[in-house]
């Protein structure tokens, strides 16, 4: 009977998130909104790392995701502009992540995307909050993955998938970047402004390479040596 009662005061408890949330909503909707983002992001990755568990890993499919994320990280030293904040345009560093996708899918597309994640995190930290960290990087390289759900109109999925990306940035940009704002600018502008040109100057770059690398030919190579 006492396990009885805790549970049911568990959930009571529970309950009062939505009058909290709504409460949230009418009194500051940019923070409520953040939390909301927030729990979605959450459990946006925690599907990804279990669905993770599920994967076969074969030697060849750890020596191809090992291989992928060594380019991307190699072309994440090309830089063609570092912004003071955190956040560059590369040549082309999401492309082998977006390969990943195409070849295994989105499941091993959004892991081996996070991984991504952790290693620009490790290499180009800038660190205002916790959230702001899920937001700028585990949650926008995770979002590459989704690609793979494109296999058959890959131009549609690198576009898809960067515009995620550049969600889960201009999320960061307004919440915890609006400091930086020019007098009188609003943080969604100044989000917009400096995201907008950043994602998209490098999603256009990923584009062009995708365009005009021949996948079909590099997927049916690495098959011959090993099952896609």
């Amino acid at each position: 009977m006492e396990n009885f009662f805790g549970w049911k005061d568990e959930f009571f408890s529970l309950t009062q998130i939505v009058p909290s949330l709504k409460e949230q909503f009418t009194e500051n909707p940019q923070n409520a909104w953040l939390t909301v983002a927030t729990i979605i992001g959450c459990i946006a990755l925690l599907i990804v790392l279990i669905k993770a568990k599920k994967i076969e890993f074969t030697s060849q499919l750890i020596t191809r995701i090992g291989i992928a994320l060594a380019l991307a990280t190699i072309l994440k030293l090309l830089r063609l502009y570092h912004f003071p904040q955190g956040g560059s345009i590369t040549l082309g560093s999401m492309v082998p992540i977006l390969l990943i996708a195409f070849m295994y899918g989105p499941q091993v597309g959004c892991l081996t995307g996070f991984l991504y994640g952790v290693i620009t995190f490790i290499m180009d930290p800038y660190i205002l909050h916790p959230v702001q960290v899920l937001f700028d990087y585990p949650l926008p390289f995770t979002a590459l993955g989704l690609a793979g759900f494109f296999k058959d109109k890959r131009l549609l999925g690198v576009g898809i998938s960067v515009f995620i990306r550049f969600l889960c940035h201009f999320i960061s940009g307004v919440a915890f970047f609006g400091m930086y704002a020019p007098e009188g600018m609003s943080s969604w502008i100044y989000s917009l402004s400096v995201n907008g040109p950043m994602i998209g100057i490098e999603g256009i770059i990923c584009l062009v390479i995708v365009s005009v690398l021949p996948v079909n030919r590099i997927i049916n190579a690495t098959s011959k040596f090993g099952t896609v």
